[in-house]
């Protein structure tokens, strides 16, 4: 099981290895690595596919203390550091976005574009917040039910999720560990107005049937970035990238298409000069 001992943390990740353009990915809220085994299985035999458990979740086990997007954006520079990347595409899904957009913010040099898949840039929406808390806090003090269970696989995978592996995961979480990676969600800060600092290119994947993420709140976020584009893939919800990853992954392709062809691009002018 690769384990490595970066930035304070013990964390468990995947590496698909090889001298190709690096992608990572980050996974959501009560997600974890196993939850882009489609980008991976379409991604690994052009790229090099790193995914890791964050904080709390997975293999990288509980957090023992209390921590921010940031120190999980540190997380994910650390163990590129590690494994020698230099730069690399950082893709991450609802949390697994909040922590790109910080890494971008903080190590602009390592980031080489990002994919926001069913994620944005602002704080949770307060009429939300106090149905999660309350689901949260009931989930930690009685276990988790069957009610509960089911209102998770609508939040995150909406139509066509098959949440019967990740009930089994979620069984186990420690509830003093659930309570640390929500508190972590809900106390992040919106960084809207720090998004035209970020240059590099940029794709935003949505499903038009998410109930996590609202429409107007990815457009805020699709708005203030420089260099950005938006899918909308119909009928997916939260997970996209699991529900309708054909369609996720065919985005996700055209846009490092585009990556490559920039670079050429760059790379011409560079000679022609």
């Amino acid at each position: 099981m690769p384990i490595v001992h970066v930035n304070g943390q013990t964390l468990h990740y995947t590496d698909t290895g090889g001298n190709k353009p690096v992608l990572i990915f980050s996974h959501g809220l009560l997600m974890d690595h196993s939850m882009f085994e489609a980008q991976v299985s379409e991604f690994s035999s052009d790229y090099r596919c790193i995914c890791w458990d964050e904080r709390g979740h997975g293999l990288t086990g509980d957090a023992t203390a209390p921590f921010s997007y940031y120190d999980s954006a540190n997380d994910a520079v650390a163990l590129l550091e590690y494994l020698g990347v230099e730069q690399a595409v950082f893709l991450g899904m609802s949390q697994g976005g909040f922590l790109s957009l910080r890494a971008a913010l903080k190590h602009p040099d390592m980031v080489r574009a990002f994919v926001l898949l069913d994620s944005q840039a602002g704080v949770e929406d307060p009429e939300l917040m106090p149905g999660y808390q309350a689901l949260i806090e009931n989930w930690a003090s009685n276990g988790l039910s069957a009610e509960t269970a089911a209102t998770l696989c609508h939040i995150i995978g909406g139509p066509g999720f098959d949440g019967a592996p990740w009930i089994k995961k979620w069984k186990k979480i420690n509830p003093s560990n659930l309570l640390q990676i929500f508190h972590t969600l809900g106390a992040r800060d919106q960084i809207i107005d720090q998004l035209n600092q970020l240059n590099m290119p940029a794709l935003i994947v949505y499903g038009d049937c998410d109930v996590a993420v609202s429409l107007d709140r990815v457009q805020a976020t699709y708005d203030a970035l420089p260099n950005a584009r938006l899918e909308i893939i119909k009928g997916a919800g939260h997970a996209a990238n699991m529900t309708h990853a054909t369609e996720v992954n065919a985005a996700i392709r055209g846009f490092l298409a585009s990556l490559s062809e920039l670079q050429s691009s760059v790379t011409d002018t560079s000679i022609a000069s």
